[in-house]
């Protein structure tokens, strides 16, 4: 049984983006908002700027979904099956949208074909979180002072170590490590994951792009997100830009108090 969440429990989030030391465009997007419950990362790519287009777009077309579509969703308390199904289909929904959205603006444009983006979202749902997952940004839960991955990389090395094929610690040198196998906006559809979360007071949560998880270790992450608030997402960025910035860096904290 999951943990029972007061009602009064508050949720805050933070956030910041730096376009790194090695790139001449940020091309990562993000998107808060506490009250509607939606928290979205995005790291886009593409030539001639395309990938903030698809980043961008792909955040706004997320919240727009959303922010219309939970106004008639409701979660039983204890949700039932029918319920969550809905939850979870209204966010991988939004992102089936911005898909087609990316999709339609790269053929009516050449000169943005091919771009696409990843998206880490996390959406509350009364006393759940509802997560989805395309591509490599990725998703930390922070849990008395235990940091847990909750996403899945969409990564050609991510599939090679499921199959046996590298193990892990080839996969953090191979050259191939940054070919992602899912991106919205370079097809029509996507296969999006989507899971479930309980959350309790004390938790915090971290949504970040590959231009930051690429540079930090796992348990890096609960010391660094101790500082709370802006002063954790500048830690995050810091700490990806002295260690090479290579790529743009993104980062939301989100906290349970």
């Amino acid at each position: 049984m999951s943990p029972r969440v007061p009602t009064e429990a508050q949720v805050r989030s933070y956030a910041g983006s730096s376009i790194g030391r090695k790139r001449k465009h940020n091309e990562d997007a993000y998107l808060t908002d506490d009250e509607l419950g939606l928290w979205v990362v995005a790291d886009g790519m593409g030539g001639h700027a395309a990938g903030e287009v698809a980043s961008r777009e792909a955040c706004d077309a997320v919240f727009g979904v959303v922010k219309r579509g939970k106004q008639k969703l409701t979660l039983d308390d204890p949700p039932s099956e029918n319920s969550l199904l809905a939850a979870h289909r209204l966010l991988e929904g939004a992102i089936q949208a911005a898909t087609y959205i990316v999709y339609s603006m790269a053929e009516l444009d050449l000169g943005k074909a091919g771009m696409g983006t990843t998206i880490s979202a996390m959406m509350k749902v009364a006393r759940l979180l509802v997560l989805a997952q395309v591509g490599d940004s990725r998703i930390y839960r922070v849990r008395a002072g235990y940091a847990e991955q909750l996403t899945e990389d969409h990564t050609l090395v991510g599939w090679q170590v499921k199959q046996g094929i590298i193990t892990e610690a080839e996969a953090r040198v191979s050259k191939q490590r940054n070919v992602i196998t899912r991106a919205v906006g370079n097809r029509d559809y996507v296969q999006v994951d989507t899971f479930q979360s309980d959350y309790m007071i004390g938790d915090r949560f971290l949504l970040c792009s590959d231009g930051l998880h690429g540079y930090l270790e796992t348990d890096e992450i609960p010391e660094l997100m101790a500082l709370g608030g802006n002063r954790a997402v500048q830690a995050f960025i810091d700490v990806a830009n002295e260690r090479g910035g290579r790529d743009n860096i993104t980062a939301i904290v989100v906290e349970v108090t």
